[in-house]
């Protein structure tokens, strides 16, 4: 299948101080490298469960693809378990493994680090993405298509460097294949016991009347670091480990990851903040301590000297 049809699971959330930041760049670096070394050693057991998501939010294009999803069930029932959640809809960008913890914090890096590459690629433009007519995968994964024109370079430019971005961090990330955006609404994979009940393929006949149906158009505005595997949130969204706002969003309201993201990162500094003055002050009080001792040591000898001139 083509590039970025890899079955998402059911379906396809600040430290101060230069001494802390000179630490911190140090051990990010020694990861790094770490990963790029294990990383080279098992491309073979490549098993993506991380991917970059441009969610769909117009309501008129998941409306449509309600609308497209309940026409192929008056004609199916059988397949309902095959239908992608209405909070799910999205374009993949890139799929990639990240293994551990320290792996996501360096693909958040990633992301963050994409940010200013897409902008530069945009160059101020708002990037629309115009969705027309149906089409799959092999009869086996429906999706909603993007229409033709100069965005599916841009977006494809945008995967690209997506792709570089996360590689030159030492994640295992990509596909040889092909990149080609597509929004699933349907695939058989979610229902492996339809191919007992015989049923093996999309029908052309189910969707036939959607083919050059026009759904609506996207703005790209955001792109997510999304887990195939963990629990989706309440919404039917996926858990999102980060965002990055692109465009005149960026000047508004921060999305849900990033207040996240920002929270972490302001109750890291004051955690830190508060352990600085507890050490100094203990160091203050210390010195303090001395500096008395060191008077009435000094008040002491002084009196001892006294006694002495008397006698």
């Amino acid at each position: 299948m083509p590039f970025a049809t890899v079955d998402l699971q059911d379906d396809c959330g600040i430290m101060d101080g230069p001494q802390i930041h000179s630490k911190r760049g140090k051990e990010k670096e020694v990861m790094k490298n770490e990963c790029i070394k294990k990383r080279k050693k098992t491309p073979k057991d490549y098993q993506p469960n991380y991917f970059l998501s441009v969610p769909i939010t117009n309501k008129k294009i998941t409306a449509g693809i309600k609308v497209l999803q309940d026409t192929i069930l008056q004609q199916d029932k059988r397949l309902a378990k095959a239908m992608v959640g209405d909070g799910s809809f999205h374009i993949t960008l890139l799929v990639m493994q990240l293994l551990n913890e320290d792996e996501v914090n360096i693909g958040t890096d990633a992301l963050l680090e994409l940010k200013p590459f897409v902008e530069e690629i945009l160059q101020g433009r708002n990037l629309t993405l115009p969705f027309q007519g149906i089409d799959t995968f092999r009869s086996q994964v429906g999706f909603v298509k993007l229409a033709d024109g100069d965005h599916i370079n841009t977006l494809t430019e945008i995967a690209e460097t997506a792709k570089r971005t996360f590689q030159e961090k030492g994640i295992l990330a990509g596909e040889s294949r092909s990149f080609k955006p597509h929004l699933t609404f349907m695939k058989l994979s979610k229902a492996p016991m339809l191919w007992k009940k015989g049923v093996k393929k999309i029908e052309p006949e189910l969707y036939e009347q959607f083919i050059n149906h026009r759904f609506g158009e996207e703005v790209l505005d955001r792109i997510d670091l999304c887990s195939m595997l963990k629990k989706k949130q309440s919404h039917g969204y996926y858990h999102c480990e980060s965002s990055i706002v692109i465009g005149e969003k960026d000047r508004g309201e921060p999305e849900d990851a990033e207040l996240v993201r920002l929270s972490k990162r302001l109750v890291e500094s004051a955690v830190l903040k508060a352990v600085q003055q507890y050490l100094e002050e203990t160091q203050n009080k210390k010195q303090l301590g001395e500096g008395n001792s060191a008077k009435a040591e000094e008040a002491n000898q002084n009196g001892k000297g006294s006694d002495n001139n008397r006698k």
